[in-house]
């Protein structure tokens, strides 16, 4: 019965790009339907100290200080790895191998109490020269840590006084710097395990990394040695990857699955919350859900070109017909949750005659032929129909490629792509425009001094001004078309607590989760 049910999930899905809208919704429903059937009731409990949860894309790798990936976080951030800092479902920041913390009056040196008698999962003792090392790494002319620029290059010098202090002394005041060390890029690692952590994390939280099946799963055991293992009620928790979103829902409808944190199914949001089986909750995300354009190729080097592009994508359109309205629309690389947030979505409204405009202004001959390459989940592959329809309006003929996630970081991430459509999950993550080596190729002298003058400024009006100016000058400068802030649908078995309801950060924190 359930492999039917998987198999029947994802023959719809091969059918998926073939159909409109209102089919897709229809075989979703279908798809539940005979999911339910082939139970026939309430499927076997899970036992009460293992939970099975459902991710949309496999990790390349689990350390999350060398690789971009989110997945990585969702299964090691908090599980298996932890920071000085941790960054709570409301955003909040709190100790974590932190004990407390103090901060210089000019903001720029932060001094850290670090928690004693923490061991990493091999028994080796976590202290302050872990942390030390950690940093450096980050820091490293080699290293591939996404926050290296952002976060660690603005780190001057690094002292240990003792075995549980640390002093981090900054170029530039960063008041975002504490949320910074919650985020997955500054786990610390021991130098001893360090460089095995791609395929066998070794870190102090409350889980250790117990087993790989490659395509499949990945799944953490409960770790005695924790500091606070009284806590822990889970034994076991498994991440199954399950790319196709009509797999996923028939999974969790058969009782293979406990819960699905991120749902990319919007379209079966109604019938869950309809069955009584289970509980949903919609909560907010750091998302900027983009159509990246690559600012280095032409003729997208013209900013006419980009600005026609996003005058030729109807946002409302797209949220409505690829999410179900469970999003906002966005006019620059901010989330609406993000404090000093300015709407911009008025600077480009849908405009298929000015749009056209643009490109004929900027001689560009029609029909434009370019590739939009798409990853695996839903919001591209499905939203990327609807932005090629409505770019084919303007003259602009989108071919579209699709890829799996692997092939998009060694692609289009690489800077190999002409179109792309992706969601940036990072929070405050609009530093990347001012790195000229990111993918979408963006270089602007004005605005990186924008930058820079905003990172040395403490004075908050000044701060809250200059952030308002980020976020126009990249609109105005069109870099890509922002079109959506996804809302995080969360489901899970009813009785199973503790599942962030809201991500202000791609995590699980599994520790917080028990069955009732």
């Amino acid at each position: 019965g359930r492999a039917d049910v998987a198999a029947f999930a994802l023959d719809l899905s091969q059918e998926n790009n073939a159909m409109t809208p209102l089919a897709r919704r229809s075989l979703f429903a279908l798809a539940m339907l005979a999911a339910m059937a082939a139970t026939g009731a309430q499927a076997q409990g899970t036992p009460k100290n293992r939970v099975t949860l459902a991710m949309v894309l496999e990790p390349p790798g689990m350390d999350p200080t060398i690789a971009p990936a989110a997945a990585i976080g969702e299964i090691v951030h908090y599980n298996v790895l932890e920071g000085l800092t941790k960054i709570n479902v409301d955003g909040s920041v709190t100790p974590l191998l932190a004990e407390s913390w103090s901060i210089d009056a000019d903001g720029k040196s932060y001094t850290f109490r670090l928690k004693k008698g923490v061991r990493f999962h091999d028994g080796e003792a976590f202290d302050a020269s872990d942390v030390k090392f950690s940093f450096e790494r980050a820091k490293d002319d080699k290293s591939t840590n996404k926050a290296k620029k952002a976060v660690f290059d603005n780190i001057r010098r690094i002292d240990t006084p003792d075995a549980h202090t640390v002093i981090l002394t900054l170029d530039n005041a960063d008041p975002n710097f504490l949320f910074r060390m919650g985020e997955n890029t500054a786990v610390i690692l021991d130098p001893k395990s360090a460089a095995g952590t791609a395929t066998k994390p070794v870190g102090t939280g409350p889980f250790t990394f117990d087993d790989w099946k490659k395509g499949n799963s990945v799944s953490l055991k409960k770790w005695p040695g924790y500091r606070d293992a009284r806590s822990v009620k889970l034994e076991r928790v498994t991440f199954r990857f399950i790319n196709d979103p009509a797999a996923r829902v028939a999974a969790l409808l058969a009782g293979d699955i406990d819960g699905v944190p991120r749902l990319d199914a919007p379209q079966a949001v109604k019938q869950l919350q309809a069955d009584k089986r289970f509980v949903v909750a919609i909560g907010n995300t750091a998302g900027k859900g983009i159509v990246a354009i690559n600012n280095k190729k032409k003729p997208f080097d013209d900013v006419r070109v980009r600005r026609a592009i996003a005058h030729a994508i109807d946002r409302k359109a797209f949220i409505d017909g690829v999410l179900e309205g469970l999003a906002k629309p966005i006019g620059s690389h901010f989330a609406p949750t993000d404090a000093g947030y300015v709407d911009l979505t008025g600077q480009y409204p849908y405009d298929p005659a000015k749009a056209t405009a643009l490109l004929k202004e900027a001689g560009v001959a029609t029909p434009l032929n370019v590739t939009l390459t798409l990853p695996p989940p839903q919001y591209a592959r499905k939203g990327g129909e609807v932005i090629a329809a409505q770019l084919a309006k303007v003259g602009i003929v989108a071919k579209i490629e699709n890829v799996e996630w692997a092939q998009w970081l060694g692609g289009a991430f690489k800077g190999n792509f002409d179109l792309t459509i992706i969601n940036h999950v990072e929070p405050l993550d609009f530093m990347q425009y001012a790195n000229t080596a990111y993918y979408w190729g963006y270089d602007n002298k004005p605005f990186r001094d924008l930058t820079a003058k905003y990172a040395q400024t403490s004075n908050p009006k000044d701060r809250t001004k200059l952030f308002a100016d980020i976020q126009k000058t990249i609109a105005t400068d069109a870099v890509n078309a922002f079109v959506f802030n996804p809302a995080q649908v969360a489901v899970a078995r009813k009785g199973l607590k503790g599942l962030w309801s809201s991500s202000p950060i791609f995590a699980n924190d599994m520790a917080a989760v028990s069955w009732q």
